[in-house]
C-alpha cells in the first residue's frame, strides 16, 4: 500500500467573510493550488459546484453553490500576479474562471505540460504524477460524484480536497526537475497560450471544423458552415448542450435538404415539428436562408482547396521517426514539440511557420527536420537507437 501523507483538514467553505479570510491568507503565500469540480451535461456552459484551494497550511473545499456566498474573494485571489496558480490539466478549471469572472487567473502553472517536458509522455494522468512525484494513491470512488447534490457528504469533501493537497507535492517535484535542467523556458510557450482568453472562447463559425465532412461541394460547405454556427449560439442562448440542438449528423442533412419551411425541416429525421415550427426552427431556417443566397463568389473554399499540399506519406514517416527519437533522446513528451498536423505541415509546405521550427524546439527537433528535407541527413539504426548521418553536399 502506497503511504499517505499528513495535509491539514480540509474545511468546508459556504460563508463569505470565511472565503475573505481564507483568501487574504493565500495572497500572502507564493503559490496555491486550485480545482474544480463542477457538472455540464444538461448545460452548454459548465455549472460550478466546488473550488478547491490548497496552502501551506489551509486545504479549502468551497461551496460555490452555497446561498449568498459572494465569490469576488475568489476572484481577486486568482487575479493576484503574485501568487503562482497551481493546476493540473487546467484547460476546463480556467474555462470555468473566465465565464465566471472575465479574465483568466494569472500566472498560471500547469502540471500537466510541465510533467511532458519532464519526460512523463503526453497528457500524463494526474494519479500517475501522484504516484510517481509524491509517493501517494488517488481515490477515485467519487470521480463522477454528482457535485450539484447538497449537502456535500464528508467523502466528497475529502476527495475534493486531496486534488489540491498531493498536487502541491508534485508541482514543487516538477519544479525542481524543471529548474535542474534548465526547462522552465520550455514550458513558458505553452503557459502564454492558456494565460490566453481566446484558448478558452468558442468561435461559432469555427464550429463546422468539428465536424467530419464528407463529400460537400462549396455550396453545401457554405450550408454546413452556417447551421454549425447557428448551432453553437442557439445552445449558448439556450444553455443546453449543442447536441442537444441539433445532432452532429443532422448538419450535412440539413445542408443537403437545404430547407425552406418547417415542413421541410420535419424531413430530417429526428427533427420534431414542434422544434420546426418554434423559435430554433424559425432562426435556423433564418441562417439557412442567408447562406443560400450567397453569391459563388463568397462561397468557401473546400478544406483541401486551400490548405497546404498533400504531404507525401514517406516523408510524413520519416518526420514522424526523428520525431519520436529526438522526444525520446531529450525526455519530451513528442507532442509537445510537434502535433500531428505540425508534420503533416512540415513534410507538405515548402516553409511553414511552425513552433516546432522556433525556440528550444528547433534546437531539438526543427533543425534537423528540415535538414532532413533538404537531403542533407539520413537516418540509420543504430541498435535500439535511431542516429542521423550528415549526407554529402
Amino acid at each position: 500500500m502506497k503511504p499517505q501523507a499528513t495535509f491539514p483538514a480540509p474545511v468546508l467553505i459556504a460563508a463569505t467573510a470565511d472565503l475573505a479570510a481564507l483568501c487574504e491568507r493565500l495572497a500572502a503565500e507564493p503559490y496555491v493550488t486550485v480545482d474544480t469540480e463542477f457538472m455540464r451535461e444538461r448545460t452548454y456552459f459548465p455549472q460550478l459546484c466546488v473550488v478547491q484551494l490548497g496552502g501551506a497550511t489551509d486545504v479549502a473545499v468551497i461551496d460555490a453553490q452555497a446561498p449568498g456566498l459572494d465569490l469576488a474573494p475568489l476572484g481577486a485571489l486568482l487575479a493576484n500576479p503574485s501568487v503562482t496558480k497551481v493546476f493540473h490539466a487546467c484547460r476546463q478549471d480556467v474555462e470555468i474562471f473566465l465565464l465566471k469572472f472575465g479574465a483568466v487567473p494569472t500566472p498560471i502553472f500547469d502540471t500537466q505540460i510541465a510533467a511532458m517536458v519532464a519526460g512523463f509522455g503526453d497528457q500524463v494522468g494526474y494519479d500517475t504524477l501522484v504516484s510517481s512525484l509524491a509517493g501517494g494513491g488517488i481515490d477515485k470512488a467519487h470521480r463522477f460524484s454528482d457535485w450539484q447534490a447538497r449537502p456535500l457528504s464528508a467523502a466528497q469533501i475529502e476527495y475534493a480536497a486531496a486534488d489540491v493537497t498531493w498536487l502541491r507535492r508534485v508541482y514543487e517535484a516538477l519544479r525542481d526537475r524543471l529548474e535542474r535542467d534548465s526547462r522552465f523556458d520550455w514550458v513558458a510557450e505553452e503557459m502564454a497560450v492558456l494565460a490566453e482568453p481566446g484558448t478558452y472562447r468558442t468561435e461559432p463559425e469555427e464550429a463546422w471544423k468539428r465536424l467530419k465532412l464528407r463529400g460537400a461541394n462549396r455550396r453545401q460547405l457554405a450550408l454546413i458552415q452556417a447551421i454549425a454556427a447557428w448551432r453553437e449560439r442557439e445552445a449558448m442562448r439556450i444553455d443546453i448542450p449543442r447536441q442537444r440542438v441539433v445532432k452532429d449528423e443532422q448538419i450535412p442533412e440539413l445542408a443537403a435538404i437545404a430547407p425552406s419551411n418547417p415542413d421541410d425541416l420535419t424531413r430530417v429525421r429526428g427533427l420534431s415539428k414542434g422544434f420546426a415550427e418554434g423559435k430554433s426552427g424559425t432562426s435556423l431556417l433564418a441562417a439557412i436562408r442567408e447562406a443560400k443566397s450567397l453569391p459563388d463568389s463568397a462561397l468557401p473554399l473546400l478544406p483541401r482547396a486551400n490548405e497546404f499540399l498533400k504531404p507525401s506519406p514517406a516523408m510524413v514517416a520519416l518526420l514522424k521517426v526523428l520525431l519520436a527519437e529526438c522526444a525520446s533522446a531529450h525526455h519530451v513528451a513528442a507532442r509537445l514539440i510537434a502535433s500531428s498536423e505540425d508534420i503533416d505541415r512540415l513534410a507538405g509546405e515548402d516553409a511553414p511557420d511552425l513552433p516546432c521550427l522556433h525556440g528550444w524546439r528547433a534546437e531539438i527537433f526543427g533543425t534537423d527536420a528540415l535538414r532532413l528535407k533538404a537531403g542533407k541527413i539520413a537516418l540509420a539504426a543504430r541498435g535500439k537507437r535511431i542516429e542521423t548521418i550528415d549526407l554529402p553536399a
